[in-house]
């Protein structure tokens, strides 16, 4: 159990002492700690970050990151994870991974024994396998009812668009609409989504005992997402990127949209510019809301000193975690962000878990 202490208003955090772990969400809570306990015992930042999302991905932080939810419309949960070494430049990831639970457990396999960045599908399976992880299977009654009612529900809603039949009132298989039918926007709109409980992602960012940076996501994508979708989170320089000479940062929120601007990277490269970590995260955040004003995602950004941002767009306010030295346990920061939806004027978001 932790004690919820949110620093209301406070925006840009210099933090004294090193190490430091920040992670996205109220529910990283758990991650945050585990990742902090695994640095005082002495691991590196690549081993604290692969604890701390594992935390999550044990179905400790909902149905956002892990097994057991966002059902793809065939029904499969399927996960995305990503590590990225600002030591060494080197990334590990999987896309699409199939039946085996710890997602960031094989990302860290294919950072430390390939000569790859990104394994995916059945064939990341596979090699999860040959690394010694157990296949079995990531739906549980809640996923499985959670696809049943969306299914019942004319599988409302999807992510089609262009198609026969309609996709806002029919389930599919479907097929291409005649070109002179297209309509170039989309069909689903930001409306017809629940956007805080279909695209929350535990992203993480560690400076371990030798300054070193490592940054990394895990999450099991988008609810209903069409199968094989692959989103932000093992995108390298979209959902988490992370440089020892500048500093890491990570992304969360809508992948279709985020992943076409490598917010991580731009943070990071804004700070290599000279930009505190919040007028990176604020950066990154306006090239993509510039385009797309209804998107609802958040960026954190941690410089190499220790110093912490964040920014948003779409919701009320946008909370995260860090733990350092000065505290006792995880504490949670919130910044207020831009283009807040009408409807959620004075509420208070939390994120949810996905």
């Amino acid at each position: 159990m932790y004690r919820l202490i949110i620093l209301f208003g406070l925006i840009n955090a210099t933090f004294a002492a090193k190490p430091i772990v920040v992670g996205t969400w109220v529910f990283s809570l758990g991650g945050t700690q585990s990742a902090w306990n695994d640095l005082k015992n002495g691991a590196d930042g690549v081993d604290s970050l692969v604890s701390g999302c594992s935390y999550c991905e044990q179905g400790n932080c909902g149905l956002t990151v892990g097994f057991g939810g966002s059902p793809d419309e065939s029904g499969e949960t399927t996960l995305d994870a990503l590590i990225y070494d600002g030591k060494t430049m080197d990334v590990g990831a999987v896309a699409d991974l199939r039946r085996v639970k710890n997602a960031v457990g094989v990302a860290k396999h294919v950072l430390q024994h390939t000569k790859h960045s990104i394994l995916a599908g059945d064939q990341a399976t596979e090699f999860a396998k040959q690394m010694g992880f157990t296949e079995e299977s990531l739906s549980t009654n809640v996923s499985t009812d959670m696809w049943e009612t969306w299914r019942n529900g004319n599988c409302q809603p999807n992510y089609w668009k262009n198609v026969d039949p309609d996709p806002t009132q029919y389930c599919g298989p479907y097929t291409p609409l005649n070109r002179n039918n297209i309509r170039f926007h989309n069909i689903v709109s930001d409306s017809e989504i629940d956007i805080h409980l279909t695209h929350d992602t535990i992203g993480m960012v560690v400076i371990d005992n030798d300054d070193n940076i490592v940054a990394g996501t895990s999450t099991n994508g988008l609810r209903h997402k069409i199968a094989g979708r692959v989103g932000d989170s093992p995108i390298a320089g979209s959902g988490a990127y992370a440089d020892n000479e500048v500093g890491g940062a990570c992304a969360t929120g809508d992948g279709d949209t985020m992943l076409r601007f490598v917010p991580s990277f731009l943070a990071v490269e804004e700070m290599r510019n000279g930009k505190t970590p919040k007028e990176a995260a604020d950066e990154a955040i306006a090239r993509i809301s510039k385009h797309y004003p209804n998107f609802s995602g958040a960026v954190i950004a941690v410089n190499k000193n220790g110093e912490v941002g964040a920014a948003c767009n779409y919701m009320v306010e946008f909370p995260y975690t860090v733990m350092t030295d000065d505290y006792s346990e995880p504490q949670i920061l919130t910044v207020p962000c831009t283009n807040t939806p009408r409807e959620f004027k004075g509420k208070y978001c939390a994120g949810n878990a996905k």
